[in-house]
């Protein structure tokens, strides 16, 4: 029964994660799904490329909250369950696992930022604040999500392990941040080509489609236009 109650509560987080908050708030708007536009990656800084605020807004609060609540939740009430530290430490990786691998979008999810921030939060909100805080000076700075996300995931861990010590929590904040930089490879490449987009960048409009073709070939040029027909003058 002891351990039962952990695997359920790690269970029960791994689900709360798995609900992509930011296809789940686009389609709630009749908007287009996420993973159709700008980066394809579901979650609100993608969201607010397609210029509505509200849906990243939603999102970010949201995606935020599935990370927050079943740590909070296990550090509130899970002593009374027999549910300690270590738990604590495997629902808030549990609840980022969910949003990276969501078993209920075919398991592709996004890169975890806001998820991250709310399994910190629960797990101490001076960490929490400190990473926030972290990422809000290199966004505001540099004006790169991406960028302020890597910075703030490197950081975290170093904050958890010279402020509060080692233990469960600093290994869960340690995967937390590795997988972070892990999921934000393609971003670096991109900040070391300048092709990254800033925060707030709208993605592009869509393809109309390919050029129709000519139902008898190519389309002739405007100096050929009158070359079928017969006598024509030079």
């Amino acid at each position: 029964m002891e351990t039962f109650q952990p695997v359920l509560a790690t269970l029960a987080a791994y689900l709360i994660g798995s609900l992509s908050f930011a296809v789940i708030v686009s389609r709630a708007l009749g908007m287009a799904d996420p993973r159709t536009y700008g980066s394809g990656n579901p979650g609100a800084t993608n969201v607010l490329r397609s210029g509505n605020k509200l849906a990243a807004i939603l999102t970010l609060l949201l995606d935020a909250l599935k990370g927050f609540i079943p740590v909070f939740w296990v550090q509130q009430f899970g002593a009374a369950y027999g549910l300690h530290e270590g738990t604590a430490a495997l629902v808030g990786l549990a609840a980022f696992l969910g949003h990276l691998w969501p078993v209920f979008f075919k398991f592709k999810g996004g890169k975890g930022v806001a998820t991250a921030a709310g399994v910190l939060l629960g797990i101490n909100p001076w960490l929490g604040l400190a990473t926030l805080a972290t990422w809000l000076i290199i966004a505001v700075f540099f004006r790169y999500s991406s960028l302020a996300a890597i910075v703030a995931a490197v950081f975290a861990p170093f904050y958890q392990l010279l402020i509060w010590g080692g233990g469960p929590l600093a290994i869960t904040v340690t995967l937390m941040g590795l997988l972070l930089v892990w999921r934000h490879m393609a971003n670096i490449q991109k900040l070391m080509k300048g092709t990254e987009s800033k925060l707030g960048q709208k993605a592009p409009a869509p393809a109309t489609g390919a050029t129709p073709k000519h139902p008898h070939g190519p389309p002739h040029s405007p100096g050929h236009k009158n070359s079928h027909r017969h006598g024509a003058k030079p």
